[in-house]
């Protein structure tokens, strides 16, 4: 018969080492495996939205928005435009956004809240703050001093153009 393991014996701890490791939200972000970022779909900001009228064409409303993830063969009228990120470290994100039309003609589109273009590219940033670049700066004299020597080129004029080109074709 075999003995279970004493709470103080080194099996022990390696359990619980084990299972504590294995609860990857109990670790911190530096010993947690790498994911990468996942985007899908189209990105739809409200500047976009903004720009979208009734009337407008199946045509102008894909050059607004750009080819829509979801469309069906039995519902013409609505194109569907979805859009992910999963990115380590934050909670998934998703948008979606409703296109309707009547005929070939925008009708209406539902949205939800969208990102402007300038709140979205701040999602997709790293998370780390750049170090301050510093001012590159030359003194006008080092640069004269280290700019090598101009050498102007020999200009050879170009050879007289002929009078007359032979024919692209053979006489027949």
């Amino acid at each position: 018969m075999s003995e279970s393991p004493r709470p103080c014996s080194p099996l022990w701890l390696a359990l619980v080492l084990i299972s504590a490791l294995s609860a990857c939200s109990a670790l911190p972000e530096f010993l947690k495996p790498y994911r990468s970022q996942v985007v899908q779909g189209n990105v739809v900001t409200r500047e976009q939205i903004a720009v979208l009228k009734p009337g407008m064409s199946r045509l102008q409303v894909k050059e607004i928005l750009g080819t829509p993830l979801l469309t069906s063969v039995f519902r013409s009228e609505r194109w569907d435009y979805v859009f992910t990120l999963n990115k380590q470290g934050l909670p998934p994100q998703s948008r979606k956004v409703a296109i309707f039309f009547k005929g070939d003609a925008l009708e209406r589109f539902e949205a939800e809240a969208l990102p402007s273009e300038s709140e979205f590219v701040t999602t997709l940033g790293s998370g780390i703050k750049p170090e301050q670049v510093p001012l590159l700066q030359a003194d006008p004299k080092v640069l004269d001093e280290r700019a090598p020597p101009v050498k102007p080129k020999e200009v050879k004029p170009l050879p007289p153009l002929p009078a007359s080109y032979p024919p692209l074709e053979p006489n027949r």
